[in-house]
């Protein structure tokens, strides 16, 4: 048994902070920041919790699935910024929508997502979940050094949600762990204990660029190769690529070892910045909604990140 996407939904906070913006905090510039990672502007939440936009993001899903909330039989959130350790995100976004299901939180970084989508499809496939929930819903601004420019202009805030159900869309699933905490980490940062005597590093999010980097393109690239294979297809047949939004030279790097032109791989990272977990449905979410796919369409979604981690899919649409 495989799983069908019955809706898709995001939400993206209303501030837009601009490469001028932070050019006013850090030492950085507009052409700087879009050289090296594409990125021309992000949305930043000033009063929402990631619960509350998480909610938002759900609601768009449900409302397109044509479902209401107590529908759900399970919820599933990814995310590296909760609201708290307990509840967790999920937990409060049950709450929220007045849901009466089992729902638990999935931490995978920016491949989350993913991994919780593969997730869902497992509960799908072993009976009883008819409506599944999965969420990415990411608050970074509140694990940021904003005093950092190699990190504080790369991300932002949002969230992305679907609603899957029993069906035959997916055709290739893949997760992917390599161990690593000196790519890209960010610490926990709180001891109460007077009993650890290990200093622990501050909270906030660090990050070895080119490391991170290498390993992203190589993941990227031969993720898709892997999932096609499985599928039995070749990456010449995906009508669609939705990669994690994170660096415009990763992706165009992708394209071009993989040979195929940059107009498939659907991009939002100028507008959205890298919103770890959230990015995938946020940009699967602007594509369906674009009015782009077509029924048949072969759509490959692969996210990379922190872990180090990576996901990915295709499903037939």
């Amino acid at each position: 048994m495989s799983i069908q996407i019955l809706g898709t939904g995001a939400y993206l906070p209303e501030k837009t902070v601009t490469n001028d913006d932070l050019a006013q905090m850090v030492e950085t510039s507009d052409e700087w920041i879009m050289q090296r990672v594409g990125i021309r502007e992000r949305r930043v939440s000033v009063n929402e919790t990631t619960a509350e936009m998480a909610e938002k993001a759900a609601r768009n899903a449900l409302d397109a699935a044509g479902l209401e909330p107590e529908a759900l039989d399970l919820i599933i959130a990814a995310t590296v910024s909760s609201d708290s350790i307990c509840p967790s995100l999920s937990a409060r976004v049950q709450m929220m929508l007045g849901a009466h299901c089992p729902a638990f939180d999935l931490n995978s970084a920016c491949s989350g997502f993913l991994f919780a989508l593969d997730t869902a499809a497992a509960f799908i496939a072993r009976g009883g979940y008819q409506h599944v929930l999965v969420i990415g819903a990411e608050r970074l601004s509140r694990v940021l050094d904003w005093t950092d420019r190699s990190t504080c202009v790369i991300f932002g805030d949002g969230s992305g949600a679907f609603v899957v159900a029993p069906g035959e869309q997916l055709l290739a699933s893949r997760i992917y762990t390599q161990g690593n905490d000196s790519a890209l980490s960010i610490s926990a940062g709180q001891n109460n204990s007077p009993f650890f005597a290990r200093e622990l590093a501050p909270y906030k999010v660090v990050m070895n660029g080119q490391e991170t980097f290498k390993f992203a393109v190589r993941r990227l690239e031969e993720d898709i190769k892997l999932l096609c294979a499985q599928a039995g297809i070749t990456p010449e047949q995906l009508d669609w690529i939705v990669p994690h939004q994170a660096n415009t030279r990763i992706i165009d790097l992708c394209a071009r070892r993989l040979k195929l032109p940059i107009e498939k791989f659907y991009m939002n990272i100028e507008r959205c910045g890298n919103t770890s977990s959230a990015s995938v449905p946020i940009s699967f979410d602007e594509l369906a909604r674009s009015g782009k796919l077509k029924k048949g369409d072969l759509i490959a979604m692969s996210a990379f990140g922190g872990g180090l981690s990576s996901a990915g899919c295709i499903i037939k649409w």
